[in-house]
This record gives structure tokens, sequence and C-alpha cells, in this order.
């Protein structure tokens, strides 16, 4: 017999759910170890003169499951480097919500160990039947130790196993608040199909953790929902939304648009965020971001109507792209600092574009002509200066402003003029970027400043009953130096 485990289920409940070719291997075994003691048929198989051994005691030396599921599959797997044959009993089904057992699968075939998969009545079958669900309309089961709100899906019938107590409970309760109300309605289903000890108990969610209900045999059941407040929590809700305006018979101004069309609403959108950043509105931030994300949906639908891509392709695109220029988080790579991890990027995204397009592009190329004046001239001075094109501090920095100051007010026509404004400015962009500045949050800050003083001035000569403009230059110059400063204003 070569190197082998025979891993074989002890059924859902007591002896009546134990197979009788099971049966048979637990008798003839003489090394046959169970995971754990703590299940209904047990005390029956010692009865029965079994002889076993269990793996119980690792539980206590370890405080993280999978530690001792690791611990489990390393001491069967070195038994059958000592030349023994272990026959491996767990409850239930071996292929159902048993981590040993996917462990011993992954490596065995690695060291040369057989694992072959014994019978075993999965505790599926009377769950299903005690909730009277009919799982063909679609089921998920999930482990209760390790759940991620992210495998959660409210449209199907959910069973979380491996519940073991209160306080496993009160972690899958956390991750089902993610997208379930307080007062969902979730069922506790303990030793179903086993006589005398099945329990269902229905409970509102906040409840889940308060109940000692829990045991070996216990899952939480959640039933599916066709609720906005719970279904308008996930994106493919949103996406389908988008979908159905755009459908025949949706709206009539969503249907129009096109991605020219759109094109002012992105930008306005953005800017509508990055105002509520500054006035650090919490609520309009969610909100404003909302308007963002519904621009990026219908750019995604019109392209899927035509072929060109699909939401799920700007996904893919994305994530592909944070993995790639992450080398220091998904791959062997490293970064100190921020600083580092910019550079990095940057570097990446050089070698990228380099390798789609060629290397005859110029460094400048890539900056949209769409992007706002002060934006594309930073963009368009740091890749200059990635060549060593570019002032070396802010001293020449300086002088270059005084000359540019200087030509303009030597300029004699409207258009030397107007590039001499220009040029002015793009000397205040490199000052800005020296400085690490944003130039463009820099002017938007400003501009929110002076309209801040501004209305403080308009309050001043609202109180003497006047409009502001019938004021005299040194009255506003007053009240304006008060309102910087701080001070109260004198009328």
């Amino acid at each position: 017999m070569g190197k082998k485990i025979t891993v074989v289920g002890l059924g859902y409940g007591d002896e009546n759910s134990l197979s009788l070719g099971v049966y048979r291997l637990l008798r003839e075994s003489d090394d046959l170890w169970f995971r754990t003691e703590e299940h209904p048929v047990v005390s029956w198989i010692a009865e029965e003169g079994i002889r076993y051994r269990s793996f119980d005691g690792i539980y206590e030396r370890h405080s993280q499951f999978s530690a001792v599921y690791r611990e489990i599959a390393d001491q069967l797997l070195n038994r059958v480097k000592e030349g023994h044959h272990p026959v491996y009993a767990v409850p239930g089904h071996p292929m159902v919500a048993e981590k040993t057992v996917e462990i011993l699968l992954q490596e065995g075939a690695s060291q040369g160990v057989t694992v072959d998969i014994q019978g075993g009545s999965s505790f599926l079958d009377p769950v299903f039947a005690c909730l009277s669900v009919d799982p063909v309309d679609g089921f998920l089961l999930l482990d209760g130790t390790d759940l991620k709100e992210d495998q959660l899906n409210p449209q199907v019938h959910q069973l979380i196993t491996q519940v073991y107590d209160r306080m496993v409970a009160s972690e899958v309760k956390l991750s089902l608040m993610e997208w379930y109300p307080d007062d969902y309605p979730v069922t506790i289903v303990t030793a179903a199909g086993v006589a005398g000890q099945e329990q269902v108990i229905q409970i509102p969610l906040f409840e889940l953790d308060r109940k000692d209900a829990f045991g070996n045999l216990s899952t939480v059941y959640v039933p599916p929902s066709n609720h906005p407040e719970v279904l308008h929590r996930q994106f493919g809700t949103l996406k389908g939304i988008i979908s159905r305006l755009r459908a025949p018979g949706g709206c009539p101004w969503d249907r129009k648009q096109t991605h020219e069309s759109l094109r002012p609403y992105l930008l306005e959108e953005a800017y509508e965020f990055l105002e509520a950043v500054a006035q650090e509105d919490r609520e309009g931030m969610m909100d404003e971001l909302g308007d963002v994300l519904l621009q990026v949906l219908l750019h995604a639908q019109i392209a899927s109507e035509t072929g060109d891509f699909t939401i799920r392709d700007v996904v893919r695109n994305l994530a592909d792209k944070m993995v790639r220029r992450h080398p220091h988080v998904f791959a062997d790579d490293s970064a100190e600092d921020a600083s580092e991890v910019k550079e990095k990027w940057e570097q990446i995204k050089q070698r990228e574009r380099a390798s789609e397009e060629g290397k005859n592009r110029s460094m400048l190329e890539g900056i949209p002509d769409s992007f706002p004046a002060l934006l594309r001239a930073m963009k368009l001075q740091k890749k200059a200066a990635r060549a060593g094109f570019g002032w070396r501090n802010p001293e020449e920095i300086h002088h270059q402003l005084k000359e540019e100051l200087n030509e303009l007010f030597a300029a004699a026509s409207s258009e030397e003029k107007e590039e001499e404004v220009g040029d002015l400015f793009f000397t205040a962009v490199a000052l800005s970027r020296y400085y690490n500045v944003d130039p463009e949050q820099a002017l938007l800050g400003t501009c929110r400043k002076f309209f801040r003083r501004f209305q403080a001035m308009e309050k001043e000569a609202l109180k003497l009953g006047q409009p502001l403009e019938t004021f005299e230059r040194e009255q506003l110059e007053r009240w304006w130096n008060h309102v910087k400063r701080g001070e109260p204003s004198e009328k």
C-alpha cells in the first residue's frame, strides 16, 4: 500500500446519519483519528468499541482556527511519513466546510501522499429541510470564522457555518450589518436533523450574538432580500439601474447622452467633490462621489452598448494596474516612504508606455489638452524636470518671476500681454511645484477665501442699510483688513 490518508465523513448527526461504508472503515482502521469528539455520533462509536484518537487538544493550544487546521494536517502527513495509514474522520461530509481536508488535498500530492475522500452525509440536507429552502434558487455556503463582507450576496440564500460561539456570532453580525438593517430576520439552526437536539430560532440581526444558542453544529441562515435598503448597497444593483435608464423605455435624457455630451459633467462633478473636501463636508463628499461614479457608469454603459468595453473591463484594468504598480505590496519589491512609492510609480508608468507605443514618443505626451491650465502646466514641468530641464532652486524661480512681471508691464499689444500673463502663471506654477503645493487647489483655496471675505464685507454694508458699491474704497479696504485679521469690524 502506498502513502495514503483516508478521509471519511461522520454525517450530520447521530448514528442514523452514518453510512454503512464509513462505519466499516471506522471498525477496520488501526489508526483512526477524529478531528473532534464534539459530535453526536462519537459517543455511539465509543459504545461500539471502536478505538480512536482525536485532535481536540490542538484547539486548546492555538487562538486561531487557521493554526489548528494547519497543525492537524501536518500531524496527519507526518504519520504517513512514519509508515502509518491514518483514517481521518470529520463531521458531516469531508468536502463541505473542512479546511483540514483542503490543506491535505493541496499538499498531499506534492508529498506523494494519496488523499482518498470517502462518503459522509452533509449537514446541508437537513438544514435545507428544516428551513423549507430549495437550494436550486441559489445559495452561498460561508465560513463564519473567516467571513468577509464582500463575500455576501443578499439576492440568494446564505448559510454561514462554523458559528461555534457568541464570539464568532458577533463577528458574523458585524459583517452582516454592512449590508442588512439591524432588524433583518436571521435564523440560528443547531443540530439539524438530530432527533431531540434540533433547534431553529429566528431573531432580528442585532440580537445574533446575544443568544446563548451556539455550538459545533450551529449554522446561521440569512434569507434573500429584495428590499431597496439592502440591494441598493450593491454595485451590481447600481449598474442595473444605469442600464435600465439607458434602455428602451428608460429616461429620455440618459438615452440621448454620448461620451462627448457628458464630457463637461465629469469635470463639474469632480470639482464639486473637491469643494466638499475643502469645506470638510462629509455628507457632501459622499454625495458628490456618487455623482462622479454616475459619470463613470454612464460612460461604461455607453461603451458596452457599442461593444467597446464594459464596466467589468474598467474594473479589471484598474485592478491589474494597482497590482502592477505596487510591487512593494504585491511582489518582492520594497519602498521606504511615500516619495519612493511615487517615484517607482512613475518609473513603471514610463516603462509601460514605452513598451506599448515604442520609444519615439515625446516625454511630454500623455497629458490631455482638456486638463485645467494650471494642472497641465504642473504636469508638463514635472515631466521636463525628469530630463533635468527646470529651475534648480526657488531663488532662480523668484528671479524669473520678476523678469516675467517686468515683461508683462513692458508689453504693448493685447496679444503680448496675454502671452506674458501666461508666462507669469507658468513660472508661478514652478514655484508651487518646488514647494510641493498643488497650484490648482491653492488657487481654488484663494478663491474660496476671497469669496468668504467679500461676503463679510457685504454683511457690514447691509448693517448700514446700503449696497456695498456705495461705499468709498477706503472704507472697503478697512473692512477687508479687519476681516483678514479676524478683528471685529468697525462701522
